[in-house]
């Protein structure tokens, strides 16, 4: 899954009231974000409102199902840019 790139991008969900959604909390599902039947840690989610959701597809957020932006490393050298940008160093 992990080698399909399009598993590695989040997915933007439209969640409205009156829906359940069944989401991945422990990351082994090969359906991610949704959840299997057989999943002991899922997230049943039964929105208020409606809205849009950042679901994560890699399995490497820590904020599972939400997406943290794990599937992206971060750019070699970019610390060091900000810090020049900001400290002028």
């Amino acid at each position: 899954m992990a080698d399909d790139p399009l598993h590695i991008l989040p997915e933007v969900r439209l969640v409205k009231p009156g829906e359940t959604h069944r989401l991945c909390c422990c990351g082994h599902s090969p359906e991610m974000p949704n959840c299997t039947p057989d999943c002991q840690q899922p997230l049943e989610l039964r929105p208020e409102r409606e809205q849009r959701l950042l679901l994560c597809r890699c399995s490497r957020s820590a904020k599972l199902p939400y997406c943290d932006g794990s599937h992206s490393p971060p750019a070699p050298g970019l610390a060091d840019k900000w810090r020049r940008f900001f400290f002028g160093r």
